[in-house]
């Protein structure tokens, strides 16, 4: 009698040492004014009252990223990663309640996974606090071929006509201004330091690009830019300032899915986007 065999067994897959490291906590102050400072850098108008008037101000919940850009940071100069040449690939932010227009809140981060991408790492670092749940994946050069899971793939572009086409104009000094909110890398504002991370100029943060965008795309779901609950975007190539992007929306039943681009060249960002429905301002949170 022939012996059952053993099925051939797959062996683990590695993990990287940074995966699950925590980072710790940290508590961050803010001002009405920090909170207006953000909304003028990623695009909003001065008839925008809501959104720069302290009387009547309601805070974007994407300025939170800039509360939270600390983990990041954090775990760059840790040495996880090249902090040269490690580029922001993607950001997800989950709203849990918003901000009150000045304050303080506490944030705890760890970094949630690291995938293996060959001759680069993906790490996964998420930001908690009671207001919102965010995810920065960099994309760090020279980090991977420890054996580790890829990591899911970008999703699909949608194959349907988008049924909205807007126009983002961004400035030409506008990182110049969004780097005031904390995120101070140098490639952002110092031409060497730009071309030494491969681009051939400054460019934009790709979290200032992406909460510009969100502005017209709240107004063509008929919602208001401080009702966003939750946002997903990948960050394929730079944006320039000055730069004018187009950006073609699909609606999905309960939010947007989107993809930029700019002077008909292939896509630079696309990920999705959900707003509440509209709400009166003086739902916002008096300060405490």
């Amino acid at each position: 009698m022939t012996p059952p065999t053993t099925p051939p067994t797959t062996p683990p897959m590695a993990s990287s040492p940074w995966r699950g490291h925590d980072l710790g906590t940290r508590t961050v102050s803010y001002t009405e004014r920090d909170a207006i400072l953000y909304a003028l850098a990623v695009g909003a108008r001065a008839s925008d009252l809501d959104l720069v008037f302290e009387e009547r101000l309601r805070v974007l919940p994407t300025f939170a990223l800039t509360l939270a850009q600390w983990a990041p940071d954090a775990l760059g100069s840790l040495g996880a990663f090249d902090i040269r040449t490690a580029v922001h690939g993607a950001q997800r932010l989950t709203v849990l309640r918003p901000l009150a227009r000045a304050g303080e809140l506490s944030m705890s981060a760890r970094v949630a996974e690291v995938w293996d991408k060959g001759s680069a790492a993906v790490f996964d670092i998420e930001v908690a606090s009671d207001c919102f749940v965010a995810t920065w994946s960099l994309f760090a050069p020279g980090c991977g071929g420890f054996g580790g899971e890829r990591g899911p793939a970008a999703p699909e572009r949608p194959q349907t006509p988008a049924e909205h086409h807007l126009t983002v104009d961004t400035g030409p000094d506008q990182a110049a201004l969004y780097r005031l909110l904390g995120d101070r890398h140098h490639m952002h504002i110092d031409p060497e330091a730009a071309r030494a991370a491969g681009m051939p100029r400054p460019f934009l943060h790709g979290l200032c690009t992406l909460a510009a965008a969100t502005l017209p795309m709240a107004e063509a779901q008929g919602a208001h830019p401080a009702d966003l609950v939750e946002l997903q975007a990948r960050f394929a190539a730079p944006v320039f300032p000055g730069d004018r992007l187009d950006v073609h929306g699909w609606s999905d039943g309960t939010g947007l899915r989107f993809e930029a681009s700019v002077k008909e060249s292939k896509a630079l960002s696309g990920g999705r986007v959900r707003f509440r429905s509209a709400r009166s301002a003086d739902t916002t949170p008096d300060q405490p």
